[in-house]
């Protein structure tokens, strides 16, 4: 049975997305008072928060680990597309930091002006995303979700690109306006490293790279009283979330009622050691020979 976990999800982006609109609009109205480009573009971050909330409601939605007609390994990968958004709009807020930057550089601005009370405000935000990360990140592990653990990621970076914030606003605060610019470009390489995190995570979901190494599956496969042998091994998926197997088995069996039980250890000692798995077997009579236990399905 699969498990489904998208009320939980639910549930747990909503309560974030609250969260990351207050977060967004706290440093928004700073930034606006203070002309601070380095919490202003921290802002802009934040925006994407609340966007990868958005989109990781609407991957939710369609994500059901069931099966249908139309998509019979079930709809997990829809998570892993919703994850990618989230690299997606990461990448988009690098790179309007760093124009930002370079235009400010470039032209100049007002001076900023900071006060202890705003500084203070920061310090709430910065509460305000230590407590989402660990939330989302403790949930997602316990349910198994991508989308969770991508976007716990995401609020990650926004901990310590607040920090670098906050520091650049106490260097201005003490006299040194230029350590406002110093900090945005921190910023944009944590920005930028948060996206490369979920797209390196989520992309061997999308394009089936190999989630179990065909010897480990061959040893517990070949563990099982009446299994001779096994080849054209072949997974996909990732570890603790769905992993889909294939094999050819070959069972030292007098009828198909023996073969049968074989198989069905087998399945029950994969399940128990990959679990969640589904598992597609086909059972072989003890006169083939194959040493083969490689990705090539349907090789003899």
């Amino acid at each position: 049975m699969t498990y489904d976990n998208r009320a939980e999800v639910r549930k747990v982006l909503i309560i974030t997305l609250l969260l990351n609109l207050f977060v967004m609009g706290l440093k928004a109205l700073v930034g606006y008072w203070t002309g601070s480009l380095s919490l202003l573009a921290d802002a802009l971050h934040s925006v994407t928060d609340s966007a990868n909330n958005v989109l990781g409601l609407i991957a939710s939605k369609f994500s059901s680990p069931q099966p249908d007609r139309e998509h019979p390994y079930g709809h997990h990968k829809f998570e892993a597309v919703g994850a990618l958004g989230i690299a997606s709009f990461l990448g988009i807020a690098c790179f309007e930091i760093v124009q930002g930057a370079i235009e400010r550089i470039l032209k100049g601005s007002e001076p900023i002006k900071i006060t202890p009370p705003e500084l203070w405000l920061l310090l709430i935000v910065l509460g305000v995303n230590i407590f989402v990360t660990f939330y989302e990140r403790s949930v997602g592990r316990r349910v198994g979700s991508s989308i969770l653990i991508a976007d716990a990621t995401h609020t990650m970076s926004d901990i310590w690109i607040t920090i670098s914030v906050i520091a650049g606003l106490i260097g201005v605060w003490l006299g040194y306006q230029w350590m406002d610019l110093v900090f945005v470009f921190p910023v944009a390489l944590l920005v930028f490293w948060s996206g490369w995190s979920v797209l390196k995570e989520n992309l061997p979901w999308l394009v089936d790279q190999m989630a179990i190494a065909p010897e480990a599956i061959y040893a517990i496969a070949t563990s099982v009283p009446g299994v001779i042998n096994c080849h054209a091994i072949a997974s996909r998926g990732v570890l603790g979330r769905q992993v889909f197997i294939e094999m050819h088995l070959i069972v030292d069996a007098p009828d198909v009622e023996t073969a049968h039980q074989i198989t069905e250890e087998v399945e029950s000692r994969l399940e128990e050691r990959f679990h969640p798995v589904r598992i597609l077997i086909h059972v072989e009579p003890p006169a083939y020979k194959s040493e083969h236990i490689s990705f090539e399905t349907g090789s003899k």
